[in-house]
């Protein structure tokens, strides 16, 4: 059985919300259900976090209930295949000409922006 310490280790998944309503942050963990804190100042709510996390799993350990491994990125190749219209990969291929850049770079614009306009949001 894992000891605490290397659970702490891990790179567990923080996710960071700002609190508009409260005011605040709230940070959970969803690799760790139910594990979540709050903080007035980003620094607070990082920390409080930290000390949720661990903890939830020493409560966890206690308890001997399984604790999920948290995602890794190596899980992850960074690449897929995308079956598109030709019409797509035309107008596509046609603005990356025109910024001057490769399809896929342009594509990797595109999908990154979006992503991260929904995360602000």
């Amino acid at each position: 059985m894992k000891k605490i310490d290397e659970y702490l280790k891990k790179p567990y998944t923080m996710q960071l919300i700002e609190d508009p309503d409260e005011g605040g942050y709230v940070v959970s963990f969803p690799e760790l259900p139910g594990c979540f804190s709050s903080g007035e100042t980003l620094e607070e709510a990082i920390h409080n976090a930290k000390e949720a996390k661990k903890q939830w799993l020493e409560a966890a350990l206690e308890q001997g209930l399984f604790i999920k491994e948290p995602h890794e990125l190596e899980d992850y190749s960074g690449q897929f295949k995308l079956r598109i219209p030709k019409s797509l990969h035309r107008l596509l291929a046609r603005q990356a000409r025109a910024e001057g850049v490769s399809m896929n770079q342009y594509c990797v614009y595109l999908l990154s922006r979006d992503t991260y306009l929904q995360n602000i949001n």
